[in-house]
């Protein structure tokens, strides 16, 4: 269940994260952030669903722990575009719980992956 929750709620973010870019692209004119967000934002569920024909049980936690990096970077991102006045305090705090979310559910799901 919680891997099937991971994946609807990482690719639902990937989505969001999509129409980040293009606002930051097309209202902001902002092009290099906006490429580092997209492609952090995007590979977290890249990587789930890329965990779930993992080829061994080491290799299933690897590409999970890889997703818990990807998703602390685009936290990273996210508050780099807030804290520099290119997203609204108010984005920000529509995409800070999802990301807090992912990283929560990416931290729980590397931790049983190990016992």
């Amino acid at each position: 269940m919680r891997k099937s929750v991971l994946k609807d709620k990482s690719y639902a973010f990937a989505l969001r994260i999509v129409k980040l870019r293009r606002y930051l692209m097309d209202e902001r004119k902002e092009f290099v952030l906006s490429k580092q967000i997209l492609r952090s934002g995007t590979a977290i569920g890249a990587l789930v669903r890329e965990a779930e024909f993992g080829q061994s049980k080491a290799d299933f936690t690897n590409k999970l722990s890889i997703a818990l990096k990807e998703a602390n970077e685009t936290d990273y991102w996210l508050s780099l575009l807030k804290d520099s006045s290119y997203i609204t305090p108010k984005m920000y705090d529509n995409l800070a719980p999802d990301i807090d979310e992912l990283l929560r559910l990416l931290i729980s799901s590397v931790k049983t992956s190990k016992k």
